[in-house]
């Protein structure tokens, strides 16, 4: 969807004057944009009206920049389709312990993203997990285990108890106990059907949740409308939390189902991993959307992912001009704990569109990993100094990480390069040395670099 935006953006923002059969041609792209990532037909025709509406005004037409206009008309709506930011957020305004139940169709995520809102909340609530989950094989085994990773309590597991008992007794103990909140992972099914919907609203008349909260799969593509309204009118839900939005390039469907349901979206999970996980705001995600960015939410995930240590650590070392593959490593393990390599993209203004170009050239989270092995299987004499690696070494280096000899020579350039501007940053005075480089410098002989080189003066840094 970002890349057909995009290219209906950039034909118009190019051209000095607008006139309305311009902004037509521009309506029916973004109008077949939408459809094809799964957009209801009725919310893209609502969608489109109003932004027609505004975009043929005397306004836009007359302005000095008129397609960055209809691009920000765009932008504006797209955050009205998506919701304010008045309701996103988790509600825990009850007497402890404050249920939260989490319901949707089985595969949607509803386990992980329990052990994802628990590690969440965990720093600042007294949160124990709740599987409800007595049909999927290994459901139970499973949150016991999440909660064990992430160091919050799962309530031991009676074989044979029903769900609404589990509810009870989980409720009995949060009170006993001095629990804040209480997550309750229900039970899903492959599809919607009158068990799985009698089941959850039992258990939602003994639990009294303050939120009811519906997972997602934004990969189902229009199911997910007649999901949410199933839910909504039957169980009655607060909110909705969309799976797997950054692997998903159908995650359209995902606009139509605040206006489906009438509840706000209040999480997105963008990966597998635990923290992978991030508060709803309309106006970043619209953002993301239409290739402008996110850098509020790239800044959030460093300030609460990288060590600050180990980066006042690093600085000192840049300071010195000294750089070795043990640093190299660092800062690829740094960089995997922002998410991954598509994630980060869509968050860089002007990046999102090189996505496909990049992952087509080989530069992502694969090639991190084996960039990560290749540097794992090297002694800690030969990281310390990488001038030792000769012929032999890249051989041994290269069987014990599944590579090939040329990987490891890559890598060895890469590594070069990046410890000769550590260098010069040394000698020139630190960060100030970055002042007028080009940032691409470094990757010269890297996939990345060679398919983006001489693009320096494209990008926004």
């Amino acid at each position: 969807m970002t890349d057909k935006l995009g290219a209906a953006f950039s034909k118009i923002t190019s051209r000095g004057v607008l006139s309305e059969k311009d902004i037509d041609e521009a309506m029916r792209e973004i109008r077949i944009a939408l459809l094809e990532a799964d957009v209801s037909l009725p919310v893209v025709k609502d969608f489109i009206a109003k932004v027609r509406e505004q975009s043929v005004g005397e306004k836009v037409v007359r302005s000095v920049q008129p397609g960055q206009m209809v691009v920000k008309i765009v932008h504006d709506e797209l955050v009205r389709l998506l919701g304010s930011e008045e309701n996103s957020g988790l509600n825990l305004n009850a007497v402890p312990p404050a249920c939260i139940l989490m319901v949707g169709l089985q595969g949607s995520g509803k386990t992980t993203t329990s052990a994802k809102i628990a590690n969440k909340l965990k720093a600042r609530k007294k949160v124990m997990l709740v599987s409800l989950d007595i049909y999927r094989p290994a459901a139970q085994e499973q949150l016991a285990q999440l909660a064990e990773q992430i160091g919050v309590y799962a309530l031991p597991v009676i074989r044979g108890e029903k769900p609404a008992e589990t509810v009870k007794r989980a409720i009995s103990e949060g009170k006993k106990g001095g629990f804040d909140v209480i997550i309750l992972d229900s039970a899903g099914r492959l599809h919607i059907d009158e068990e799985l919907m009698n089941e959850v609203v039992e258990v939602k008349k003994i639990a009294d949740p303050v939120e009811t909260l519906l997972l997602a799969d934004a990969m189902i593509g229009q199911d997910s409308c007649n999901v949410a309204r199933e839910f909504n009118e039957k169980v009655g839900i607060t909110g909705i939390i969309l799976t797997r939005i950054d692997g998903s390039a159908r995650a359209g469907a995902a606009l139509s189902m605040k206006m489906v349901s009438g509840v706000p979206i209040k999480f997105l999970g963008t990966g597998e991993k635990i923290d992978e996980f991030e508060e709803f705001h309309p106006d970043r995600l619209a953002g993301r959307i239409l290739g402008q960015g996110d850098v509020v939410s790239l800044v959030e995930k460093a300030i609460e992912n990288v060590d600050r240590g180990e980066a006042e650590k690093m600085a000192r070392k840049m300071m010195k001009g000294k750089f070795d593959l043990e640093d190299m490593l660092a800062q690829l393990r740094q960089v995997q704990k922002l998410g991954s390599m598509g994630s980060l993209l869509g968050m860089i203004p002007g990046l999102s569109k090189f996505k496909n170009q990049i992952e087509q050239a080989g530069v992502g989270d694969d090639l991190i990993k084996k960039q990560e092995a290749i540097i794992l299987s090297m002694t800690l004499k030969e990281r310390r100094n990488p001038d030792i690696i000769k012929a032999s070494r890249k051989k041994r280096i290269a069987a014990g990480s599944g590579v090939e000899v040329h990987e490891v020579n890559k890598l060895l350039k890469s590594y070069e390069q990046m410890s000769t501007m550590m260098k010069r940053m040394g000698r020139l005075g630190g960060l100030k040395a970055m002042a007028g480089m080009n940032p691409l410098s470094a990757l010269n002989n890297n996939p990345l670099g060679k398919m983006l080189g001489g693009m320096g003066k494209k990008f926004p840094f």
